[in-house]
């Protein structure tokens, strides 16, 4: 019989009252879940005689906005159950609230589906207010950090990331969380974050720091606020907490804040990761280098030692096998380290898996294959690091491997 780590729905509910430095992790359940669901083979094998192992915090794995599968992202309470299975780097998306502090939203303009403003007066500051669905038209929202003070986002509640596009009350749209998701965690108000307060709780918690620099939905600059000024700012923000940049891995999906950093901040920009949504160029194809903007030695020439491209964009099927793709095999070889994102976040993979799987879709029928993946990540591709909303399924691979 498995001897579970236990984490405990008990253990989770109790995380806002722990004390901030952990002296354990533990795994839970789902590693073993995941295990006993994989074909029979080596690798099955290997991760099951580690049942018994000491878990440990491992940086290969990272908490996705902090463990989201069943917590709001980007809250205190999100990070601390996921520094508690083993997520050694910890991550806040960086936006900015029209006064210009740096808050943890996945983006400037999710607030209406991962917080309560529209049923609060500050639905009145909303972009787009609150209109219910109608026939085959669903309900729209779309309220932004930028048209609100960081003393009004500090009254907001978080929830899960969701809002149900079928409601006709404010009431029903902000439900809608998936299935495979759940709102057991939300019934007490969880705590939002400033970046300056999450580099504080994850030094506490023992994780270093992966923030990521989202796309401003508003025109730069912004009150006289440039990109430049806000990509320094990010950084400002490390150096008077005293963290040292080797601490840090910055992120952006624009590369120009990439090359910001590595010309303005070099000790950071080292570090600093472009992460790919080169995906959404027509014709792109991760497995034809004649379709990338840039080429992986051009990527290295400007500086940039760090790519993060989603899961799919590196892997391929060989013989049912899955084996590095085409931009894997040329980033290792132009010396370019890899991190990706994100596992955990697709919910039951017996159908596919969908988006994140797309490149091997046709070896996906089972909640096992994960761990297949997660190893032809690590083994195959050499990833640095793979992003989990669930980081305690991450950690227990790393642990069995002996990755750091």
């Amino acid at each position: 019989m498995l001897r579970i780590i236990a984490l405990t729905t008990a253990t989770l509910a109790a995380a806002p009252a722990v004390a901030q430095t952990l002296d354990r992790v533990e795994y839970g359940p789902r590693p073993f879940y995941l295990i006993d669901r994989m074909e029979d083979g080596p690798l099955k094998d290997q991760l099951q005689s580690c049942q018994n192992q000491e878990a440990s915090m491992s940086l290969f794995s990272i908490g996705h906005r902090g463990a989201p599968m069943q917590f709001p992202e980007h809250t205190v309470e999100s990070n601390r159950a996921a520094a508690l299975m083993g997520a050694g780097i910890l991550e806040c998306d960086v936006t900015f609230t029209a006064d210009l502090e740096l808050v943890c939203r996945h983006a400037q303009n999710d607030l209406h589906t991962t917080t309560n403003i529209l049923a609060t007066p500050l639905a009145s500051t909303c972009t787009t207010p609150f209109a219910s669905a109608d026939g085959d038209t669903n309900a729209t929202a779309e309220c932004r950090t930028s048209e609100i003070t960081l003393a009004d986002y500090r009254t907001l509640t978080p929830k899960m990331d969701a809002a149900d596009g079928s409601a006709t009350t404010v009431e029903a749209y902000l439900g809608g969380t998936s299935d495979y998701r759940t709102d057991l965690y939300s019934a007490e108000p969880a705590m939002l974050m400033t970046h300056a307060e999450s580099i504080e709780l994850f030094r506490d918690l023992g994780a270093r720091f992966t923030p990521e620099l989202k796309s401003p939905s508003v025109e730069m600059p912004f009150n006289g606020f440039t990109q430049e000024d806000y990509a320094q700012k990010l950084v400002d923000e490390y150096v008077a907490a005293g963290i040292p940049a080797s601490d840090v891995w910055l992120q952006s999906f624009n590369l120009e804040d990439v090359l910001y950093w590595i010309e303005a901040a070099p000790e950071f920009g080292a570090q600093a990761v472009y992460l790919m949504d080169e995906y959404d160029i027509d014709g792109y194809s991760p497995m034809d280098a004649s379709t990338w903007p840039n080429s992986m030695e051009e990527l290295k020439a400007m500086g940039v030692n760090y790519i993060a491209p989603p899961m799919w964009m590196l892997v391929t099927l060989e013989g049912g096998e899955i084996v590095p793709s085409e931009l894997a095999i040329q980033a290792k070889a132009a010396d370019i380290k890899i991190i990706t994102w994100t596992i955990e976040r697709s919910g039951p993979l017996v159908n596919g898996g969908g988006w994140y799987y797309q490149s091997i879709a046709d070896a996906v029928n089972s909640d096992g294959v994960m761990y297949e993946l997660i190893d032809a990540l690590a083994q195959d591709v050499g990833v640095e690091g793979i992003f989990s909303d669930w980081p305690a399924t991450v950690t227990y691979y790393a642990n069995c491997m002996g990755l750091e």
